[in-house]
Protein backbone atom coordinates (compact mmCIF):
# COMPACT_ATOMS: atom_id res chain seq x y z
CA UNK A 1 0.00 0.00 0.00
CA UNK A 2 1.56 3.23 -0.80
CA UNK A 3 2.24 6.53 1.29
CA UNK A 4 1.32 9.38 1.14
CA UNK A 5 2.67 11.45 -1.98
CA UNK A 6 5.98 13.38 -1.54
CA UNK A 7 5.86 17.25 -2.03
CA UNK A 8 8.31 18.45 -3.95
CA UNK A 9 9.65 21.96 -3.62
CA UNK A 10 10.73 23.82 -6.99
CA UNK A 11 14.48 22.36 -7.12
CA UNK A 12 12.42 18.88 -6.61
CA UNK A 13 13.35 17.85 -3.13
CA UNK A 14 10.69 17.18 -0.25
CA UNK A 15 9.58 20.49 1.11
CA UNK A 16 9.91 20.91 5.06
CA UNK A 17 6.08 20.38 5.79
CA UNK A 18 6.42 17.55 4.11
CA UNK A 19 9.42 15.76 5.65
CA UNK A 20 7.82 16.53 8.77
CA UNK A 21 4.89 14.78 8.05
CA UNK A 22 6.71 11.83 6.98
CA UNK A 23 8.11 11.60 10.51
CA UNK A 24 4.81 11.60 11.51
CA UNK A 25 3.57 8.82 9.16
CA UNK A 26 6.91 6.42 10.47
CA UNK A 27 6.05 7.14 14.32
CA UNK A 28 2.38 6.16 13.18
CA UNK A 29 4.11 3.27 11.59
CA UNK A 30 5.70 2.14 14.70
CA UNK A 31 2.84 2.62 17.17
CA UNK A 32 0.58 0.56 14.68
CA UNK A 33 3.38 -2.51 14.57
CA UNK A 34 3.93 -1.82 18.40
CA UNK A 35 0.27 -2.71 18.69
CA UNK A 36 0.38 -6.04 16.80
CA UNK A 37 1.34 -8.39 19.26
CA UNK A 38 1.59 -11.53 17.40
CA UNK A 39 4.29 -9.18 15.38
CA UNK A 40 6.00 -8.09 18.20
CA UNK A 41 6.72 -11.79 19.75
CA UNK A 42 7.68 -12.81 16.62
CA UNK A 43 10.36 -10.09 16.42
CA UNK A 44 11.79 -10.84 20.03
CA UNK A 45 12.03 -14.44 18.74
CA UNK A 46 13.74 -13.64 15.29
CA UNK A 47 16.30 -11.35 16.92
CA UNK A 48 16.93 -14.09 19.68
CA UNK A 49 17.84 -16.25 16.52
CA UNK A 50 19.60 -14.10 15.08
CA UNK A 51 21.63 -13.30 18.12
CA UNK A 52 22.34 -16.93 18.45
CA UNK A 53 23.20 -16.86 14.78
CA UNK A 54 26.15 -14.64 14.85
CA UNK A 55 27.70 -15.33 18.65
CA UNK A 56 27.44 -18.94 17.62
CA UNK A 57 30.82 -19.42 18.52
CA UNK A 58 30.90 -17.95 21.78
CA UNK A 59 27.87 -20.08 23.03
CA UNK A 60 29.26 -23.23 22.17
CA UNK A 61 32.33 -24.97 20.69
CA UNK A 62 31.95 -25.94 16.82
CA UNK A 63 33.66 -29.08 17.14
CA UNK A 64 30.22 -30.39 19.03
CA UNK A 65 28.84 -29.61 15.65
CA UNK A 66 31.00 -30.76 13.56
CA UNK A 67 33.23 -33.55 14.88
CA UNK A 68 31.58 -37.76 15.02
CA UNK A 69 32.00 -38.88 18.31
CA UNK A 70 30.87 -42.59 17.00
CA UNK A 71 30.76 -43.78 21.20
CA UNK A 72 27.61 -41.52 22.01
CA UNK A 73 25.76 -41.70 18.98
CA UNK A 74 21.68 -41.24 19.15
CA UNK A 75 21.89 -40.23 22.67
CA UNK A 76 18.39 -39.45 23.79
CA UNK A 77 17.96 -35.65 25.29
CA UNK A 78 20.11 -35.64 28.52
CA UNK A 79 22.35 -32.84 30.96
CA UNK A 80 25.35 -33.54 28.63
CA UNK A 81 23.72 -33.02 25.70
CA UNK A 82 20.37 -31.06 26.40
CA UNK A 83 18.48 -31.74 23.01
CA UNK A 84 20.37 -35.22 22.41
CA UNK A 85 22.87 -36.00 19.54
CA UNK A 86 22.27 -37.26 15.80
CA UNK A 87 23.36 -40.46 14.07
CA UNK A 88 27.67 -39.84 14.55
CA UNK A 89 27.44 -38.49 17.61
CA UNK A 90 26.77 -34.98 16.89
CA UNK A 91 25.38 -32.53 19.54
CA UNK A 92 22.25 -31.18 18.45
CA UNK A 93 21.97 -28.36 19.91
CA UNK A 94 25.49 -27.09 19.27
CA UNK A 95 24.24 -28.50 15.02
CA UNK A 96 21.19 -26.31 15.19
CA UNK A 97 22.95 -23.13 16.40
CA UNK A 98 25.35 -23.66 14.10
CA UNK A 99 22.74 -24.28 11.33
CA UNK A 100 21.09 -21.09 11.90
CA UNK A 101 23.64 -19.30 10.71
CA UNK A 102 23.69 -21.36 7.81
CA UNK A 103 19.31 -21.27 6.96
CA UNK A 104 19.23 -17.83 8.39
CA UNK A 105 22.15 -16.26 6.08
CA UNK A 106 20.35 -18.02 2.98
CA UNK A 107 17.17 -16.94 3.81
CA UNK A 108 17.61 -13.38 4.07
CA UNK A 109 20.30 -12.49 1.37
CA UNK A 110 18.20 -14.83 -0.88
CA UNK A 111 15.01 -12.59 0.18
CA UNK A 112 17.72 -9.09 -0.40
CA UNK A 113 18.07 -10.54 -4.08
CA UNK A 114 14.17 -11.29 -5.16
CA UNK A 115 13.67 -7.66 -3.64
CA UNK A 116 16.23 -6.16 -6.01
CA UNK A 117 15.43 -7.83 -9.23
CA UNK A 118 11.32 -7.40 -8.55
CA UNK A 119 11.52 -3.77 -7.56
CA UNK A 120 14.09 -3.18 -10.72
CA UNK A 121 11.70 -4.97 -13.15
CA UNK A 122 9.04 -3.94 -11.56
CA UNK A 123 9.90 -0.23 -11.88
CA UNK A 124 11.65 -0.02 -15.24
CA UNK A 125 8.35 -1.86 -16.69
CA UNK A 126 5.88 0.91 -14.83
CA UNK A 127 7.64 3.67 -15.06
CA UNK A 128 8.33 3.40 -19.22
CA UNK A 129 5.58 1.44 -20.37
CA UNK A 130 4.92 0.21 -23.77
CA UNK A 131 7.38 -1.91 -25.23
CA UNK A 132 9.47 -2.18 -22.18
CA UNK A 133 6.91 -3.09 -20.27
CA UNK A 134 5.97 -5.57 -22.49
CA UNK A 135 9.62 -6.88 -22.78
CA UNK A 136 9.79 -7.30 -18.89
CA UNK A 137 6.56 -8.83 -18.31
CA UNK A 138 6.64 -11.54 -20.77
CA UNK A 139 9.66 -11.99 -19.10
CA UNK A 140 8.61 -12.23 -15.62
CA UNK A 141 6.03 -14.93 -17.36
CA UNK A 142 8.62 -17.14 -18.32
CA UNK A 143 10.51 -17.06 -15.53
CA UNK A 144 7.24 -17.65 -13.29
CA UNK A 145 7.23 -21.03 -15.04
CA UNK A 146 10.30 -22.42 -14.70
CA UNK A 147 10.96 -25.12 -11.40
CA UNK A 148 13.04 -23.89 -9.01
CA UNK A 149 14.34 -27.53 -8.26
CA UNK A 150 15.17 -28.97 -11.10
CA UNK A 151 17.50 -25.22 -12.02
CA UNK A 152 19.00 -25.77 -8.59
CA UNK A 153 19.98 -29.04 -9.86
CA UNK A 154 21.42 -27.95 -13.10
CA UNK A 155 23.64 -24.84 -11.13
CA UNK A 156 24.60 -27.74 -8.65
CA UNK A 157 26.06 -29.72 -11.46
CA UNK A 158 27.58 -26.65 -13.26
CA UNK A 159 28.80 -24.20 -10.12
CA UNK A 160 28.65 -27.24 -7.16
CA UNK A 161 26.37 -27.74 -4.54
CA UNK A 162 27.05 -24.13 -2.58
CA UNK A 163 25.83 -21.60 -0.24
CA UNK A 164 26.45 -18.88 -2.88
CA UNK A 165 24.85 -21.01 -5.76
CA UNK A 166 21.58 -21.60 -3.66
CA UNK A 167 20.58 -18.18 -2.64
CA UNK A 168 20.96 -16.84 -6.21
CA UNK A 169 18.68 -19.39 -7.49
CA UNK A 170 16.53 -18.81 -4.67
CA UNK A 171 16.78 -15.20 -5.07
CA UNK A 172 16.67 -15.43 -8.47
CA UNK A 173 13.42 -17.29 -8.93
CA UNK A 174 11.56 -15.63 -6.26
CA UNK A 175 10.88 -11.89 -7.43
CA UNK A 176 8.20 -12.14 -9.56
CA UNK A 177 5.42 -11.16 -7.65
CA UNK A 178 6.90 -7.96 -6.36
CA UNK A 179 7.54 -6.83 -10.11
CA UNK A 180 4.11 -6.82 -11.03
CA UNK A 181 3.28 -5.21 -7.22
CA UNK A 182 5.96 -2.41 -8.04
CA UNK A 183 4.85 -2.34 -11.92
CA UNK A 184 1.38 -1.85 -10.45
CA UNK A 185 2.16 1.14 -7.94
CA UNK A 186 4.20 2.56 -10.48
CA UNK A 187 2.08 2.33 -13.07
CA UNK A 188 -0.50 4.71 -10.94
CA UNK A 189 1.92 7.04 -8.85
CA UNK A 190 4.06 7.96 -12.38
CA UNK A 191 0.67 9.88 -13.30
CA UNK A 192 0.28 11.77 -9.62
CA UNK A 193 1.24 15.39 -9.82
CA UNK A 194 4.27 15.08 -7.71
CA UNK A 195 6.22 12.96 -10.35
CA UNK A 196 4.60 15.57 -12.75
CA UNK A 197 6.35 18.11 -10.84
CA UNK A 198 9.33 16.93 -11.17
CA UNK A 199 9.11 16.49 -14.23
CA UNK A 200 8.71 19.91 -15.02
CA UNK A 201 11.53 21.22 -12.86
CA UNK A 202 13.90 18.90 -14.86
CA UNK A 203 14.73 16.01 -12.84
CA UNK A 204 15.86 12.76 -14.31
CA UNK A 205 14.05 9.61 -14.54
CA UNK A 206 16.46 8.13 -12.18
CA UNK A 207 15.79 10.85 -9.69
CA UNK A 208 12.34 10.50 -10.05
CA UNK A 209 12.37 7.04 -9.71
CA UNK A 210 14.54 6.57 -6.97
CA UNK A 211 13.83 9.66 -4.23
CA UNK A 212 9.88 10.22 -5.45
CA UNK A 213 8.03 6.81 -6.36
CA UNK A 214 9.82 4.00 -5.06
CA UNK A 215 9.54 5.94 -0.96
CA UNK A 216 6.21 6.00 -1.64
CA UNK A 217 5.94 1.92 -2.86
CA UNK A 218 8.44 1.15 -0.06
CA UNK A 219 4.80 -0.39 1.92
CA UNK A 220 4.63 -3.23 -0.01
CA UNK A 221 8.52 -3.92 -1.25
CA UNK A 222 9.03 -4.13 2.69
CA UNK A 223 5.88 -6.61 3.25
CA UNK A 224 7.35 -8.59 0.20
CA UNK A 225 10.87 -8.78 1.45
CA UNK A 226 9.81 -10.11 5.20
CA UNK A 227 7.15 -12.64 3.49
CA UNK A 228 10.43 -13.56 1.31
CA UNK A 229 12.54 -14.48 3.74
CA UNK A 230 9.91 -16.86 4.69
CA UNK A 231 9.79 -18.66 2.02
CA UNK A 232 13.22 -18.95 0.65
CA UNK A 233 14.03 -20.49 4.31
CA UNK A 234 11.08 -23.44 3.05
CA UNK A 235 13.06 -23.45 -0.39
CA UNK A 236 16.52 -23.83 1.57
CA UNK A 237 15.05 -26.54 4.04
CA UNK A 238 12.94 -28.48 0.70
CA UNK A 239 16.26 -28.18 -1.39
CA UNK A 240 18.63 -29.31 1.54
CA UNK A 241 16.50 -32.07 2.32
CA UNK A 242 16.85 -33.57 -0.58
CA UNK A 243 20.52 -33.62 -0.33
CA UNK A 244 21.15 -30.56 -3.20
CA UNK A 245 21.65 -27.77 -1.36
CA UNK A 246 23.83 -26.90 2.15
CA UNK A 247 26.43 -30.19 1.91
CA UNK A 248 27.55 -31.50 5.25
CA UNK A 249 29.65 -31.23 7.60
CA UNK A 250 28.13 -28.07 7.30
CA UNK A 251 24.86 -27.97 9.20
CA UNK A 252 21.88 -26.42 7.74
CA UNK A 253 18.17 -27.10 9.36
CA UNK A 254 17.19 -29.11 5.84
CA UNK A 255 20.59 -30.94 5.84
CA UNK A 256 19.87 -32.15 9.37
CA UNK A 257 16.23 -33.10 8.26
CA UNK A 258 17.57 -35.16 5.34
CA UNK A 259 20.15 -36.89 7.61
CA UNK A 260 17.24 -37.68 10.03
CA UNK A 261 15.27 -39.45 8.07
CA UNK A 262 16.50 -42.83 8.50
CA UNK A 263 16.12 -42.65 12.14
CA UNK A 264 12.88 -41.27 12.41
CA UNK A 265 11.58 -44.31 14.89
CA UNK A 266 14.75 -44.91 16.11
CA UNK A 267 15.62 -41.52 17.12
CA UNK A 268 12.57 -38.84 16.30
CA UNK A 269 14.65 -36.22 17.93
CA UNK A 270 17.04 -35.82 15.70
CA UNK A 271 14.30 -34.29 13.31
CA UNK A 272 11.69 -32.90 15.43
CA UNK A 273 14.01 -30.10 16.85
CA UNK A 274 15.23 -28.86 13.38
CA UNK A 275 11.73 -28.97 12.04
CA UNK A 276 10.40 -27.29 15.00
CA UNK A 277 13.17 -24.31 14.31
CA UNK A 278 12.00 -24.18 10.64
CA UNK A 279 8.03 -23.81 11.76
CA UNK A 280 8.38 -21.46 14.55
CA UNK A 281 10.52 -19.29 12.22
CA UNK A 282 8.37 -18.81 9.44
CA UNK A 283 5.50 -18.22 11.58
CA UNK A 284 7.48 -15.54 12.94
CA UNK A 285 8.27 -14.25 10.03
CA UNK A 286 4.90 -14.30 8.44
CA UNK A 287 2.98 -13.02 11.61
CA UNK A 288 5.87 -9.95 11.30
CA UNK A 289 5.07 -9.12 7.68
CA UNK A 290 1.28 -9.36 8.60
CA UNK A 291 2.40 -6.79 11.37
CA UNK A 292 4.16 -4.53 9.16
CA UNK A 293 1.49 -4.65 6.06
CA UNK A 294 -1.53 -3.36 8.80
CA UNK A 295 1.17 -0.90 9.77
CA UNK A 296 1.95 0.52 6.96
CA UNK A 297 -1.42 0.33 5.45
CA UNK A 298 -2.63 4.40 5.91
CA UNK A 299 -6.41 3.56 5.75
CA UNK A 300 -5.72 1.78 9.62
CA UNK A 301 -6.55 3.69 12.64
CA UNK A 302 -4.01 4.94 14.92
Amino acid sequence: MATSPVAVSQNGLPTENETGKKRNLFLMAVRRLLRHKPAVISMIVLFVEVTMAISASMLIPEDLAIRPQPFIMLQEPSASHWLGTDEIGRDILARLIYASRISLSVSFLAAIVAVIIGTLFGALAGYYGGRIDNLLMRFTDAVMSVPVLFITIVLAVIFGQNVGTLILVIGGLSWMQLARIVRANFLSLKETEFVQAAQMVGSSDFKIITQHIIPNTLAPIVVACTLGVGYALMTEAGVSYLGLGVQPPTPSWGNMLYNAQSYLWEAPWIALYPGFFILITVLCINFIGDGLRDALDPRMNL
